[in-house]
C-alpha cells in the first residue's frame, strides 16, 4: 500500500492556498477494478468461492438447515414463530397490565356491534361476526409481531366477501323465502364465506412458505389508502336499503353502486318511516360521539363507548314498544349460544372461490401489515412481515373451520386499542374474554336489536376513511404521480368493484415506476474547482469541462424498457447518432462542440442490468472502439459488473478500463489526453 500513496500536501500557515487542488489530499495512482481486487482480497475469495464444487456448497448449505434440527436450533425457531415467548418474559406486570386490560375491554365492547354489522356486509347471520371477532383475535395474540396491532372482521374485507358469496350463492329471483328456505339459503352463504376464509389463508401461508412477506409493498401507500376510501363509498350506499327499510336485492358486479343509488331512488317511496327514524336517531348519537372521541382522545381516560350504548337503547326501545309486530322493523332475531361445531369448508368449492381469495388476501395482507409497520416505527420496534403471513394465514385458515369469514387488521379498532393504552398482543386477551361473555351468556339480550342500527354502526365506522380525502392537497404538493395513483385507484374501485379497482392501482402504479425509470434524463458531469467531486453541469455554470472528456451519468436500472433511451442518448452525446434527433438532455449546447475522445460512463445510478441492456452496453463499447472513442466504465456494482462480464463486454474492453470511481477514470482520461504529467488524481482524507 506504500506505493499507492504519495507525500501527503497542505499549504503552510501564512500561505496562500491553491484553491485548484484541496486541501489535505494525498496523491495515489487510478484504481481500476482488476487493481482493486488484487489489492483488497476481494478477487482471491471469489476465485475460493467459485472454486469450491457445487455438492459441497449444497452440503454446506443441507448442514446448516440440519442443524435447525437441534435442540438450540428448534428453540430458535419457537422463539421465531411464537412470538408471546420472546416479549411474554419481559412483560411489565405493573407498567402495562392495566393499560391492555382497559384497552381489550375496551376493543372488546367495539367487537360485539361491530362484528354483528359487519357480518351483515358479509352476508351471514349476525352471530358469525361474533366468531369472527373472537378466533382470529385469539389465534393473532399467538402469533403476531404486532403489540398494536388489533384483528377481526373488517369493513373492506367482508365487503368484498359479501359480493362474492351473493355471486357463488345467490337468492332465488322469486324472493319471498319461507323461514326453512332462508336457513337453507344462510347455510349455503356461511359456507361460502368460510370457503373463502379457508382459500385466503391457504394463500397467504403459500406466500408465507415462499417468504413472499415483500410482496406487501407492491401495494403502496396511495393505493393502499384510494382502495379503503372507495370502499367506504361502496359500503355507505351498500348500507342505505337497511336504513331506509327497503328490502332490495344486493347488487354484485361491475357498477353495483350506481345500480344500487338507482334502485334506493326508485323504491324511495316505499321506505319504513319507523326504521328510517332509527337510522336517523343513531347516526345523531354515533357520529357526534365518534367525533368527541377524536377531538377529546388526550383528556378522555378512555374512549366512548357509543356503539354499545346505541345497542343497548335501541334493544331496549324495539322491545319496549314492540317495533318488531307493530312496524314489521327487521330485528336481529336469536343469537345461538356458545360455538359451531368444527366443520371443513367444502374443498371442491375452492377453484370456484380462488378468482376471490386472492384479492381478499392480499388486500388483509397489506392492510395488516401497513398498520403493523406504522405503530412498529411510532413505538420503536420491529415487524416481521413473513410471521405476519403466518400469523394471518393460520387465522383465516382455522377460524374457517368455525364458520368464520375472511378477517385482518382493523383500521378503527387498531386506533381505538392505541388510544386506550394497549401495550402489547395481550390486549387482544381481555378483548376476546369480552366477545365470549356475549356467546356464552349475553345472546339473548341482543334479540331485539334493530338492523337499521347496525347498517349505522358500519357507516359511522367509516369515518377514518372517508377522511383520508383530506391528505390529497398535501399528496399533489408532495408528489404527483402519487396523487395520480389515488385518484385512478379510486375512480376504479368506486365506479368498477373493489377488486378491479385494487388490480388496477397496483397495474398503474407499477406502470409510474416504469415510465420514470423512461424518462430519466443522462446527466453530464463537471468538475467542482478545487475537489474531486463531479456534478451535473447543469447546476452551475463554474463547473470545470476538459476538451475531448465527456463524464456522463445515467442513473437509472438498464433493462429492456431502457434501453432504447440509453442508445439514443448515448449517441447524441458521442456524436454517434448520424444526424438522429437530439434527445432531451440538461447539457449545454457546447457541450459536444468537440469531438468526443474519452467518454466516462458513470454506472453508480444503475442499480441492475437485464440481458438486453447488458448487450447495448456490449455494442456500445463496439461503436466506441470503431469510433476512436476510449470507453471507461466507473463505480459498476457486482452485480451490473457480473451481468456486463457475462454478456461479453470484456471482449471489446480490457480490465484497465473498468475503474473503481469516476475520479479514478477521470484521472486515467486526462493522462490518455496528455492533460496531466504524472499518473496521479487527487483524493480525499
Amino acid at each position: 500500500m506504500s506505493g499507492l500513496l504519495g507525500d501527503r500536501t497542505s499549504s503552510r500557515p501564512g500561505e496562500v492556498s491553491d484553491l485548484k487542488s484541496p486541501l489535505g489530499t494525498k496523491l495515489r495512482e487510478p484504481l481500476t477494478e482488476a487493481r482493486f481486487q488484487q489489492i483488497f482480497g476481494g478477487a482471491e475469495q471469489e476465485q475460493e468461492l467459485r472454486a469450491e464444487p457445487r455438492w459441497s456448497r449444497l452440503c454446506s448449505l443441507w448442514r446448516r438447515r440440519a442443524g435447525a434440527c437441534s435442540g438450540p436450533g428448534a428453540w430458535r425457531l419457537l422463539l421465531a414463530r411464537l412470538p408471546p415467548l420472546r416479549w411474554l418474559p419481559h412483560y411489565r406486570w405493573r407498567a402495562w397490565l392495566l393499560g391492555d386490560a382497559v384497552a381489550g375491554v375496551t376493543v372488546g365492547i367495539v367487537h360485539v356491534p361491530q362484528g354483528m354489522a359487519f357480518a351483515l356486509l358479509t352476508s351471514v347471520p349476525p352471530v358469525f361476526g361474533l366468531y369472527t371477532s373472537f378466533f382470529p383475535v385469539l389465534i393473532y395474540t399467538l402469533l403476531g409481531t404486532g403489540r398494536h396491532l388489533s384483528t377481526g372482521t373488517f369493513a373492506v374485507l367482508s365487503l368484498m366477501t359479501g359480493s362474492a358469496v351473493e355471486r357463488l350463492v345467490p337468492e332465488p329471483l322469486g324472493g319471498n323465502l319461507s323461514g326453512i328456505e332462508m336457513e337453507q339459503l344462510d347455510v349455503q352463504r356461511v359456507g361460502a364465506a368460510a370457503a373463502l376464509a379457508f382459500g385466503s389463508g391457504a394463500l397467504m401461508l403459500g406466500m408465507f412458505a415462499l417468504q413472499l412477506g415483500v410482496l406487501s409493498t407492491f401495494l403502496s401507500e396511495p393505493v393502499v389508502k384510494a382502495l379503503t376510501s372507495g370502499a367506504a363509498l361502496h359500503v355507505l350506499v351498500s348500507q342505505l336499503p337497511s336504513l331506509l327499510g327497503l328490502p332490495l336485492p344486493r347488487q354484485i358486479g361491475c357498477f353495483a353502486l350506481f345500480k344500487t343509488l338507482a334502485a334506493v331512488l326508485t323504491a324511495l317511496p316505499r321506505s319504513s318511516p319507523a326504521e328510517l327514524t332509527i337510522s336517523a336517531l343513531s347516526l345523531a348519537l354515533l357520529v357526534p360521539v365518534k367525533e368527541l372521541n377524536v377531538r377529546f382522545r388526550d383528556r378522555l381516560p378512555t374512549p366512548i363507548p357509543g356503539e354499545i350504548v346505541m345497542v343497548l337503547l335501541a334493544s331496549v326501545l324495539c322491545f319496549t314498544s314492540s317495533l318488531d309486530t307493530r312496524y314489521n322493523v327487521q330485528i336481529v332475531g336469536l343469537l345461538p349460544g356458545g360455538f359451531p361445531q368444527p366443520l371443513l369448508p367444502n374443498l371442491a368449492e375452492l377453484p370456484r372461490i380462488l378468482a376471490d381469495s386472492l384479492p381478499i388476501a392480499l388486500v388483509a395482507f397489506a392492510v395488516s401489515a401497513s398498520l403493523a409497520s406504522i405503530y412498529a416505527d411510532k413505538y420503536n420496534y420491529t415487524i416481521d412481515s413473513n410471521q405476519e403471513l403466518l400469523a394471518h394465514g393460520v387465522s383465516n385458515l382455522i377460524s374457517s373451520l368455525f364458520s368464520c369469514f375472511p378477517n385482518s387488521a382493523t383500521l378503527a379498532t387498531t386506533s381505538l386499542l392505541v388510544d386506550a393504552g394497549g401495550n402489547t398482543q395481550l390486549a387482544g386477551l381481555f378483548s376476546c374474554i369480552v366477545v365470549l361473555s356475549v356467546l356464552l351468556w349475553l345472546g339473548p339480550f341482543f334479540y331485539y336489536l334493530p338492523k337499521a342500527v347496525l347498517a349505522c354502526i358500519n357507516i359511522s365506522s367509516m369515518r377514518q376513511m372517508f377522511f383520508q380525502m383530506q391528505e390529497l392537497p398535501q399528496l399533489w404538493r408532495i408528489s404527483r404521480v402519487d396523487f395520480a395513483v389515488w385518484m385512478v385507484t379510486w375512480v376504479a374501485v368506486v365506479t368498477l368493484s373493489v377488486d378491479l379497482g385494487l388490480a388496477i392501482g397496483v397495474v398503474f402504479s407499477m406502470m409510474t415506476v416504469v415510465c420514470r425509470t423512461q424518462r430519466v434524463q443522462c446527466l453530464a458531469l463537471g468538475l467542482v474547482e478545487g475537489t474531486e467531486l463531479y456534478r451535473p453541469l447543469r447546476e452551475s455554470h463554474k463547473l470545470l469541462q476538459v476538451p475531448g472528456l465527456c463524464i456522463l451519468n445515467y442513473p437509472t436500472p438498464l433493462y429492456f424498457g431502457t434501453r432504447g433511451q440509453f442508445r439514443r442518448t448515448l449517441e447524441w452525446h458521442l456524436g454517434l447518432g448520424g444526424g438522429k434527433e437530439m434527445p432531451k438532455t440538461d447539457s449545454p449546447p457546447n457541450a459536444v462542440a468537440e469531438p468526443v475522445r474519452v467518454v466516462v460512463l458513470d454506472c453508480s445510478g444503475v442499480t441492475f442490468a437485464d440481458a438486453s441492456g447488458a448487450r447495448e452496453v456490449v455494442q456500445l463499447a463496439s461503436r466506441c472502439r470503431d469510433a476512436g472513442i476510449h470507453l471507461l466504465l466507473a463505480q459498476c456494482n457486482a452485480s451490473v459488473l457480473g451481468t456486463l462480464t457475462q454478456a461479453g463486454l470484456l471482449d471489446r474492453v480490457t480490465p484497465e478500463q473498468l475503474f473503481v470511481s469516476v475520479q479514478d477514470a477521470a484521472a486515467h482520461a486526462l493522462e490518455r489526453l496528455e492533460l496531466t504529467g504524472p499518473k496521479t488524481c487527487t483524493v480525499w482524507v
